[in-house]
């Protein structure tokens, strides 16, 4: 009669394939402290059990049916550790008479061919991997669980808010501590493109707002250009309500409002004016003379 193995041992493996068929589907540790997680586990564990005691009766009917002899070899190899036990089985090597019991009865060129059972331990991968192909399969099919574009959305949603709780702990540039920075034109580039695009048209030549290219400024609150674009981008126009005010409705974050003046400024002072004769709009405004920066 041959050894079952302890009961240990079938719940550390159980474990170890909950873990892992989680983990696999879930893509992360975050379902270590789902109840549902713990459920399964709670529930494998108690089906151990029953299978167990079952295996204990079973065992105890086969036991009394064993001659005194074979009685005796079984209780001394049952003191033998498990994992012992399990290490010389590996290597353990059938006799003469185990082998002519499990000869299939063909051979060719003198070669026999034994009908030995697969390992446990393949079979076990096995029917692990068809049931995980099975549980994949439906989860996929028919629930958001283990969906590759739901996950992709949840971890898209996440990595935004950690983004945003980052930006609200680094500094914000102000009108007092923005400066023209050449690094921020791209960054502004993409911005303008997004926002204002739709108003002072491609490169800031003007539509219904203003051309932004040329020496001409409807509004001069302050003495420097770069300065002067910060603190209307911040604050909006007061002669046109169309232009509001990006800083102070909460559209665009310092950083962001230094990144677009970065870039009107660089079109402005370090790109040829857009003119009418080039499909750019009249100047609006009075000539501005602008401080040095």
């Amino acid at each position: 009669m041959k050894q079952r193995t302890p009961l240990v041992i079938n719940i550390l493996i159980i474990l170890i394939l909950l873990f892992t068929l989680f983990y696999m589907i879930v893509q992360g540790t975050e379902f270590v402290s789902s109840p549902y997680f713990w459920g399964t586990v709670l529930i494998s564990i108690l089906f151990t059990f029953i299978q167990h005691s079952i295996g204990d009766l079973i065992e105890n009917n086969r036991f009394k049916k064993l001659s005194p002899e074979e009685k005796k070899r079984y209780i001394e190899e049952k003191k033998i550790p498990y994992l012992k036990r399990l290490y010389s089985s590996a290597f353990k090597k059938q006799s003469r008479a185990e082998e002519e019991y499990i000869l299939i009865d063909h051979g060719f060129d003198g070669i026999l061919e034994l009908d030995n059972q697969l390992p446990k331990w393949w079979l076990g991968l096995f029917w692990f991997g068809v049931a995980f192909c099975i549980i994949y399969m439906m989860s996929y099919s028919f629930t958001d669980f283990a969906h590759p574009k739901k996950e992709y959305d949840k971890a898209y949603k996440k990595q935004m808010a950690s983004i945003q709780e980052y930006m609200k702990l680094i500094p914000q540039a102000t009108l007092e501590t923005a400066v023209y920075n050449k690094d921020l034109v791209k960054e502004g580039e993409a911005i303008f493109n997004s926002t204002c695009v739709t108003c002072h048209g491609e490169r800031g030549k003007g539509l219904i707002g203003p051309n932004l290219t040329d020496d001409y400024w409807i509004n001069q609150p302050e003495n420097t250009l770069f300065k002067n674009i910060f603190y209307i981008v911040e604050n909006g126009s007061p002669n046109n309500p169309a232009m509001q005010a990006f800083g102070k409705n909460g559209i665009l974050t310092g950083n962001k409002i230094e990144a677009v003046a970065s870039y009107v400024y660089h079109i402005n002072q370090e790109k040829p004016p857009i003119t009418v004769e080039k499909g750019g709009k009249a100047p609006e405004g009075t000539k501005a003379q602008w401080k040095n920066e």
